[in-house]
């Protein structure tokens, strides 16, 4: 991750690869027991409490392909962060139709707006409209997702820049 995070939450989140678009789990994501050790210990030297904790809580378990796990976190999160994890979670399970409730719940969610402007900045903007077809709503990102085949590596780093600016929000 390319932002202010603690050293320790960054460590987290510093693997080799990013998380796959759909379910599996990669041979780099960190076992579940040792991830909520240390996890607990960055989110407490970081100071977060309440919800943002548990954001990050969620976010961390997403990104090491713990999807029930974070699941269990983000359904219990009643706000638009917390529908935006939860929608996410149900983009890689896939769970299409249920990831494009979960996204229309976030309503007009601030960080589409910034995810859109940053993938535009690092991947071009012809590109993401190309393969996301993005609108206001954010239900291109799970049609490109749903209708991907090969190559998925854009839409992988269009998910990476999600997590880095969501972590952005429930990191303040």
């Amino acid at each position: 991750m390319a932002f202010g995070l603690s050293k320790s939450l960054n460590g987290l989140l510093n693997t080799v690869s990013v998380p796959s678009l759909g379910p599996e789990r990669r041979a780099g994501s960190m076992p579940l027991s040792l991830l909520k050790d240390e996890l607990e210990t960055a989110i407490s030297q970081a100071n977060l409490r309440g919800e943002n904790a548990d954001l990050v809580r969620s976010t961390a378990l997403l990104w090491h392909d713990h999807l029930d796990e974070s699941h269990k976190i983000s359904q219990g999160i009643n706000s638009s962060d917390g529908s935006y994890l939860h929608a996410i979670m149900h983009r890689r399970e896939p769970d299409y139709s249920n990831a494009q409730y979960w996204f229309n719940r976030t309503g007009n969610h601030p960080a589409f707006r910034q995810v859109h402007q940053r993938a535009e900045e690092v991947l071009g903007a012809f590109e993401l409209h190309r393969e996301t077809v993005w609108e206001n709503e954010y239900n291109g990102m799970v049609d490109a997702v749903s209708h991907m085949d090969g190559d998925c590596d854009f839409l992988q780093q269009v998910q990476r820049i999600e997590f880095e600016v969501l972590l952005e929000r429930f990191y303040t």
